[in-house]
């Protein structure tokens, strides 16, 4: 079988730091070969090696990085030019970046960004441009392609971007496909979508994939031949099937078994360092012991008929016309000391709903009463007193960090506005004790956001929202962007907090598998409704409503 393309011995430097080591494969044509490993493996700076679009201080070596999209063109890639970079990028081999709404132009409609790629490659006129990315959204499945054609990317959900995204990538009939991580953070139904759109493209016009993921599940039945990496050096490679069946390296075992599983509960994830060797000098985690609230039984939030609507259109006359119904007449309790999970597609409200229980939103109708006090009626400063005991974890650490503030700081300075602490000392000793307690270092106190991880940035983020001790925590997609084995120590310190500190939460997410390890019950919400709810092992085991059966089919 010829080979589209060949890597051999491509490794890839910052100065002293070794980033990719060493790395070869071969990718057929026609085939799809996934790279599988957690955030820093070296995965994405292999797909940036290939396209010649690597950081200028980057150090490449390769003995070969052969690409041979036809009989009549080759390119060692390793030694291209200016002139031979116009002929591959966009034509030859089209990406998929990882976030479509930071690879969009902002400022430039949906259809004129794959009019552009078309008009350049292709050397099509405006019309006949026009028309092959109106044929081009249809082919990705968007349901009212004209409408999108016309939109700005910021006026379309995920899962539309992500289609639009594919378009640019394919439209041009590419002999290979980069794709790098091309469902991140997508709802289960839009990610299966998404991955079948791929495969059915792909038999069409018989492309290539390199498909790059943190999540093994996710290329199980999809690629053919599967590469883990981890730290930058190759640890296992085979058949879909060899990998998924019987995965030879530790490492390998780890990715797969720190997933929460879907078809049961368990009471602990798994993590990487119970599958790879540790520090024989590392002493052993205490168990927790868990805090059994008193309240135990009686409801600590509870929400009646709980209504959001934001004005879409204001008439000449300034009277609202139409509105945006995020949240519609909902009605629910959380026990004190338990979890209720939330779940739905991106667009059902589940944000909405969260924000608004903590005020963050302000309800357009009905009540919420937390600990037996109705917080729709206090004063401002009464909610500010009582916001030490209703938190939030953002769903993107990111951009919920100060850039500009230590994050020592960022941790200290709730507790002096609410009084916690006796002096700036003592604040300063709780804050490296919170560290240390979510897995973090006492000289992490003088670092910026931008020198932690994403797996980091969140345990700050969960840190922060601790800091003022709090007794009600909203999880609002907190470990939605995170690799399998960060996903699994932070959903297990979740756990350890509440099983220590008798926390109430209400964890909104769109990973079914996640939602059954954490919560006690479940709330559906389709649409702005909650649809069904009741305890986990019900909706799981009997799922009665059409949409939560929709939800678990695409899980699986």
């Amino acid at each position: 079988m010829d080979n589209l393309l060949e890597v051999q011995n491509l490794s890839i430097r910052f100065g002293a730091n070794t980033v990719v080591d060493d790395l070869s494969f071969a990718l057929p044509k026609a085939k799809t070969l996934a790279i599988v490993g957690e955030s820093g493996s070296g995965k994405s700076m292999t797909a940036l090696a290939l396209l010649g679009l690597l950081p200028s201080e980057a150090q490449l070596s390769a003995q070969q990085l052969r690409f041979q999209p036809s009989d009549e063109q080759q390119f060692q890639l390793q030694n291209c030019q200016a002139k031979d970079w116009q002929q591959i990028r966009g034509k030859a081999i089209g990406m998929i970046f990882q976030e479509p709404m930071t690879s969009l132009n902002p400022l430039q409609r949906c259809g004129q960004q794959i009019d552009e790629v078309l008009r350049l490659h292709l050397g099509l006129n405006a019309q006949q441009a026009r028309q092959r990315s109106l044929e081009w959204l249809i082919k990705v499945k968007i349901q009212d392609p004209e409408r999108i054609y016309q939109a700005y990317p910021h006026q379309i959900s995920g899962g539309q971007k992500q289609r639009v995204m594919i378009a640019m990538a394919m439209c041009c009939n590419p002999a290979l496909l980069l794709a790098d991580e091309p469902t991140t953070a997508l709802d289960a139904t839009v990610q299966k979508e998404i991955i079948l759109l791929m495969r059915e493209l792909q038999q069409e016009f018989n492309t290539a994939i390199l498909f790059i993921s943190h999540d093994l599940s996710l290329v199980a039945g999809f690629a053919d031949q599967v590469l883990v990496m981890h730290q930058g050096k190759l640890v296992e490679k085979g058949s879909s099937e060899q990998i998924f069946e019987q995965p030879q390296a530790a490492y390998t075992k780890a990715l797969l078994s720190c997933r929460p599983p879907l078809d049961h509960k368990v009471e602990r994830l798994a993590t990487i360092d119970d599958f790879v060797e540790k520090d024989p000098q590392a002493t052993a985690k205490e168990p927790v012991t868990p805090i059994i609230p008193t309240a135990a039984t009686t409801n600590l939030l509870e929400v009646k008929n709980l209504s959001t609507w934001f004005p879409l259109r204001k008439s000449w006359f300034g009277k609202t016309r139409n509105w945006v119904k995020a949240v519609q007449d909902a009605t629910f309790d959380i026990k004190a000391g338990q979890t209720l999970g939330l779940v739905g597609e991106s667009g059902s409200g589940k944000t909405t709903l969260g924000r608004s229980i903590l005020r963050l939103i302000e309800p357009t109708s009905g009540a919420i009463n937390y600990n037996g006090q109705d917080i729709e009626k206090i004063d401002a400063e009464a909610m500010r007193q009582l916001r030490r005991e209703l938190q939030i974890v953002f769903q993107d650490p990111y951009s919920s960090l100060n850039p500009r503030l230590p994050v020592g700081l960022a941790i200290t300075e709730p507790m002096k506005v609410h009084g916690i602490g006796s002096n700036d000392q003592d604040r300063v000793e709780r804050c490296i004790a919170l560290l240390e307690q979510v897995g973090l270092q006492a000289d992490h106190f003088t670092r910026y956001p931008h020198e932690f991880s994403g797996g980091q940035r969140q345990r700050l983020c969960i840190a922060r929202a601790l800091a003022v001790q709090p007794r009600f925590l909203v999880c609002d997609e907190a470990v939605s962007s995170l690799d399998v084995s960060v996903q699994a120590t932070v959903l297990n310190l979740l756990k350890d907090l509440q099983a220590q500190q008798g926390l109430t939460y209400l964890f909104i997410s769109h990973d079914l598998a996640v939602v059954r390890f954490m919560c006690d019950d479940i709330m559906v919400m389709k649409d702005g409704v909650i649809v069904e709810k009741g305890p986990a092992e019900q909706v799981f085991e009997a799922p009665a409503h059409p949409y939560t059966q929709a939800l678990l089919e695409a899980s699986r």
